[in-house]
C-alpha cells in the first residue's frame, strides 16, 4: 500500500441533531425518474421511519439522486443506518423488475451489493439556523438548478409544497412563471456542502 493514501470516511454523528444528505444511483443511472420508482423510495422510507423514528423536513427526489434534511430524536445519531436501511429496502422493491443492471463487478457482489446505489454517501451536520435555511433552498431550487423543470412549485417529488400550505414559502418562491424573475442568492457554502 506505500504510496497510496486510502480515504478517509470520518463522519460526524451529533445526535439529536439534523443532517443535511445526499444518496445517489449507481453511475447516475435515472433509476428514480417517474412516479412508480419515487413511490418505492417514499415506502422504504416509510418502513425506516416506523423502524426507527426521525423527522424529514425536507427533500427532493431527481431521476439519479436525492437530497434530504433528516432530524433525529434526542439522543440518536445514527442516521447512515437508517440512510443503509433505505436503500436495501428500495433495491428490494426493485427485483424483478429489469431496472438494475446485469453485470454486478466483483468488488461490488464481494460487498453484496447491486448496481442501484453508488456505495456511499454524502452527509454534512447542519451547524445553524441559518445553515438550514439555506439547504432547504438548496433542495427546493434542485430540480430548476438541474434542469428539469422551470420552477420548484412544477416539480411534484419535493417537500416543497408542503412548506407553501404551511406559510413557510410563497408559492412563486424562486418561479419563472409568466415572465416572473427568481430571486435567490447563490451561496458558495450550500454548493459545497451538497457535494455536487
Amino acid at each position: 500500500m506505500e504510496g497510496r493514501t486510502l480515504p478517509n470516511y470520518r463522519r460526524a454523528y451529533v445526535p439529536g441533531g439534523t443532517v443535511f444528505l445526499t444518496v445517489v444511483t449507481y453511475r447516475r443511472a435515472p433509476i428514480l425518474d417517474g412516479p412508480a420508482n419515487v413511490a418505492r423510495l417514499r415506502q422504504a422510507l416509510g418502513q425506516v421511519m416506523c423502524e426507527t423514528p426521525f423527522r424529514i423536513p425536507a427533500a427532493v427526489v431527481l431521476p439519479d439522486h436525492a437530497h434530504f434534511l433528516w432530524s433525529l430524536p434526542r439522543g440518536d445519531a445514527d442516521y447512515s443506518r437508517r440512510v443503509g436501511r433505505m436503500k436495501v429496502l428500495f433495491t428490494r422493491s426493485l427485483q424483478g423488475r429489469g431496472v438494475a443492471s446485469v453485470g454486478t463487478s466483483r468488488s461490488r457482489h464481494r460487498h453484496r451489493e447491486s448496481d442501484v446505489w453508488q456505495r456511499r454517501f454524502w452527509e454534512h451536520t447542519v451547524e445553524s439556523e441559518e445553515e438550514f435555511e439555506a439547504l432547504m433552498e438548496y433542495i427546493h431550487y434542485n430540480p430548476v438548478r438541474h434542469g428539469l423543470t422551470s420552477c420548484p412549485h412544477l416539480w411534484p417529488y419535493s417537500s416543497f409544497d408542503r412548506w407553501v400550505q404551511a406559510g413557510l414559502y410563497p408559492k412563486h418562491w424562486g418561479c419563472s412563471c409568466d415572465g416572473r424573475t427568481p430571486v435567490l442568492k447563490p451561496n458558495q457554502q450550500v454548493e459545497e456542502i451538497a457535494g455536487e
